[in-house]
């Protein structure tokens, strides 16, 4: 333990020694989360068996900023418990990796540069966000250009991903879940008192491959989203919503015109919460349309929007009918740190299905129950129901509607914070 605290010592001592004031700091992450899946995600077939598992995230986050640059590194392991097996001298399953590994550099008081491997995050997470739900979060390997003034802030962010260092092309075969091979965006905050206004332009690049089998490369097609996202308060009511355009390319040979738009209104007379919301996706019509409509909210935190049983946009739904989403919620509290969430969607197809058939899906119930036990440790349990309508086989592989679709999960969360140094008085612990 001496042996431990004189090399802390030691190192803040030498990085000190700049003439700089400093911190460094250093958090974990530890997350271990239960599921029961009958039905999540997609409709739950005739005759197959519930899946349960334990999944767990383990990261170590580590800080250092001065006044002229900030690092940061997070390295995290996300596995299943029993995917590797006992006494394995090596990690069976690959699940230790890099999340973040990013630096900024400051400028001067409203300027500053940061590149590297990066959480994007913004407004309500709906185009960017960091998707904490999934245990491996999301990422971009990006450079990014920040002007914050007056409570006026502009990032530019610029990316260019290859699979590797090659001596000849530039042919970038990773494919899936719109994984880009250029991107570039701009996003513009202004903030005063409780209201908050922003507007994003990002344009995507994608690998294009043409020929018989689709299998030769042919350039990038583009698809550009551009939008505005809104808080404002209204007496005693706040008011949030966003509306977005999407247009360009969906594809290597198919035009993109598509929407996206929501309102919500939150009122909190005392420790309740009430709210009512409606998001609207544009779709393609399932007897095909010569321009694809379909809207994707592309590098959100998906889980968050249109229930928590991820029947659409986590993973799936791409291209597909779009979605009118009206929902209610309200969260209570249940004790001095307890509350209780309860939230009701309406799920309706945007577009028109095969022989007309109804455009309702089906309606979904979230309860989620959250006890923050104390500093840094916080546990939750959720329960959701799907009550599928029939069209919702239609979207989802003909699978039938009537049988139970429900989830199940519990997850502790211990979230730390193991060091904080200030490192011109490195004895401050």
């Amino acid at each position: 333990m001496k042996s431990k605290s004189f090399l802390l010592l030691l190192f803040a001592y030498t990085i000190s020694m700049v003439d700089l004031n400093a911190q460094f700091v250093v958090d974990a992450d530890l997350r271990s989360r239960f599921e029961y899946r009958h039905g999540f995600n997609n409709l739950f077939p005739n005759d197959a068996d519930p899946a349960a598992f334990v999944a767990q995230r383990s990261r170590l986050n580590i800080g250092y900023n001065n006044e002229m640059f900030k690092i940061f590194i997070s390295v995290q392991d996300v596995s299943t418990w029993g995917d590797t097996r006992q006494i394995l001298p090596i990690d069976g399953n690959d699940s230790f990796s890099l999340f973040q590994a990013w630096g900024q550099v400051y400028l001067n008081e409203h300027w500053s540069l940061k590149a590297g491997r990066q959480v994007l995050s913004y407004d309500d997470q709906r185009i960017f966000g960091g998707l904490d739900w999934a245990m491996q979060g999301r990422f971009h390997d990006a450079a990014l250009i920040k002007y914050s003034k007056n409570g006026f802030s502009t990032d530019l962010g610029f990316a260019f991903s290859q699979e590797g260092q090659s001596n000849e092309g530039t042919v970038y075969n990773i494919q899936g879940f719109f994984t880009y091979k250029a991107m570039q965006y701009a996003h513009f905050n202004k903030s005063w008192e409780n209201n908050s206004v922003s507007f994003l332009l990002l344009n995507t690049g994608f690998q294009k491959f043409t020929g018989p089998n689709s299998d030769i490369p042919d350039g990038v097609y583009y698809r550009h989203t551009a939008g505005s996202y809104f808080k404002f308060p209204w007496n005693n009511i706040n008011l949030a919503g966003s509306a977005y355009y999407q247009f360009g390319k969906a594809n290597a040979t198919t035009d993109l015109s598509a929407y996206q738009a929501s309102l919500e209104a939150g009122y909190k007379p005392n420790k309740t919460l009430y709210a009512i919301g409606i998001e609207v996706l544009s779709g393609t019509n399932q007897d095909g349309e010569s321009k694809n409509k379909s809207f994707f909210p592309l590098y959100g935190t998906n889980h968050k929007f249109n229930g928590f049983m991820d029947y659409f946009y986590v993973g799936n739904h791409a291209n597909n009918i779009g979605l009118n989403d009206l929902y209610a919620k309200m969260v209570c509290s249940t004790g001095e740190k307890s509350t209780l969430l309860v939230k009701a969607h309406y799920f309706a197809a945007n577009a028109n299905l095969t022989n007309n058939s109804d455009k309702y899906l089906g309606t979904e119930l979230d309860l989620v129950y959250t006890q923050n036990v104390g500093k840094g440790i916080k546990f939750n349990l959720g329960y959701s129901h799907m009550f599928a309508a029939e069209s919702m086989s239609f979207i989802k592989g003909g699978r039938p509607h009537d049988n139970t679709n429900n989830w199940a999960w519990a997850q502790l969360i211990i979230n730390p914070r193991l060091l904080q140094m200030d490192l011109k008085n490195p004895e401050k612990i």
